[in-house]
């Protein structure tokens, strides 16, 4: 939904804020404890299509202990402690699927428990329409002493799931 500075379209929903030109639902967040300086507070990715975003997203950062936090028409996010991810759907997109090789995020790494979370991780996202990138070195992608999926899903974007070993 685009809109000029200083100007919110009739029927927005309360607690949006102007970012960059456009909506963008503010999130306060209260952690028990005051966030270290230097920490993530949210990554906002813009997805060509929402609801397939969803169904690729929603699953695995529920598995990984993310509660959904905010949804709205054009967006859905994920809190997990003093961080959040966003996925929105943006009209001022420039292209149709992320591209990983270009300049900017190549990708996200989750912190996802021992080999063996990893492995029912990696099986749940292949169910989902997630595919193994560097299938020959799998799980050993990253080098030796690593343990980690690296998958990619549907409108390009990777993940990284890593064993804590």
């Amino acid at each position: 939904m685009r809109t000029a500075v200083g100007g919110f379209p009739e029927g927005a929903p309360p607690g949006r804020v102007q970012c960059r030109y456009f909506l963008h639902r503010a999130a306060p967040l209260e952690p028990a404890v005051p966030p270290t300086p230097g920490t993530l507070h949210h990554v906002e990715i813009w997805v060509p299509d929402l609801p397939r975003a969803v169904a690729d997203w929603a699953w695995l950062l529920e598995a990984l202990g993310y509660t959904l936090h905010q949804e709205w028409d054009g967006g859905r996010s994920w809190r997990l402690g003093g961080t959040y991810l966003v996925f929105e759907q943006s009209p001022a997109l420039s292209g149709p699927r992320h591209d990983r090789l270009a300049p900017g995020l190549n990708h996200l790494a989750f912190h996802a428990g021992p080999r063996a979370a990893v492995d029912a991780l990696t099986d749940k996202a292949l169910a989902h329409g997630w595919t193994i990138l560097f299938p020959d070195r799998h799980p050993h992608a990253g080098g030796p002493d690593q343990y980690a999926a690296y998958l990619e899903n549907r409108d390009g974007f990777e993940i990284e799931l890593v064993a804590a070993d």
